[in-house]
């Protein structure tokens, strides 16, 4: 086996990457090359199916966990620097709306897992670098656009949150993080923003779940467009509402206990979800 030094291994990404680029410029115009803009079948799941597929997310985390911690590590450092912005800032109120932002942005975030279990499934020997096949991706086009969605509807919830403050608790910041958040518990108004905030949220986490729940790998795995994808991923939520719910329900939970203590949690929950979101795409969507 050659050992590759990190000069030679850069230049094959930075060839790489810039091949992708270039590809998924032409595939915008490109028809879907495996389904000619066909619907792929969908499978019925159970409840037992979602355990089946967090059981196999748990073993891809514990089959190479040194590397998608080290993949993780980021998100709990984003999520304490967004901490700090917004109490630095005077925008304590966009503290919770920022955490629960993961949600929204967690499909995207769970590209480089996706495609390690892809790749692990597929017999091959998996470590962090592996991530990048996702520069591959033969919807790599569609990849990014959705991911362009994804990020606009996180900037459109954290307007939406502080919206709602500014017409119940605001406009004026909070003078403290105490006071904030004896307003909250405390007072009518804190209680219609919160009634409100978990409203409108729930409303966003939705729009996302039905989106994005299996077009990230679809896309990672076929030349599909984004249309196809999205719709493919909708009519996976209309066939299967009582999995999908608790899908996001377990999803939602999840990043939540992660994000405690100082999102620290999130450097094996987001691993774990992201691996098992591979795997629940393979129950769902038929090849």
């Amino acid at each position: 086996m050659t050992i590759r030094n990190p000069v030679e291994w850069s230049a094959d990404f930075l060839a790489g990457t810039a091949r992708a680029i270039n590809a998924a410029g032409h595939d915008i115009y490109r028809e879907d090359l495996e389904t000619g803009g066909r619907l792929p079948m969908i499978r019925r799941i159970e409840l037992a199916d979602l355990g089946v597929a967090l059981r196999r997310g748990l073993d891809d985390f514990a089959a190479c966990r040194t590397d998608v911690i080290f993949l993780c590590l980021v998100y709990p450092l984003i999520g304490l620097v967004l901490a700090r912005i917004a109490m630095d800032s005077g925008l304590l109120p966009l503290l919770f709306p920022l955490a629960s932002g993961f949600a929204l942005i967690g499909p995207l975030a769970g590209l480089g897992l996706y495609e390690m279990s892809r790749q692990r499934e597929g017999g091959a020997t998996v470590s962090w670098l592996q991530a990048f096949g996702v520069l591959r991706a033969p919807g790599l086009t569609g990849i990014i656009l959705l991911g362009l969605v994804l990020v606009a509807i996180f900037f459109g919830w954290q307007y939406a949150a502080q919206t709602i403050y500014a017409a119940t608790l605001g406009p004026m910041p909070p003078a403290s993080l105490a006071a904030f958040l004896h307003d909250v518990f405390n007072t009518r108004a804190g209680l219609l923003m919160s009634v409100v905030g978990l409203g409108v949220g729930f409303v966003f986490a939705v729009a996302v779940l039905a989106i994005s729940v299996v077009s990230f790998p679809m896309m990672l795995e076929r030349h599909v467009r984004m249309d196809i994808a999205i719709a493919t991923s909708v009519r996976v939520v209309a066939a299967n509402p009582l999995a999908m719910a608790v899908w996001g329900l377990i999803v939602a939970g999840g990043l939540v206990l992660g994000s405690l203590p100082f999102f620290a949690g999130l450097i094996v929950v987001l691993p774990v979800l992201g691996h098992a979101t591979w795997h629940l795409y393979r129950r769902v969507v038929a090849r």
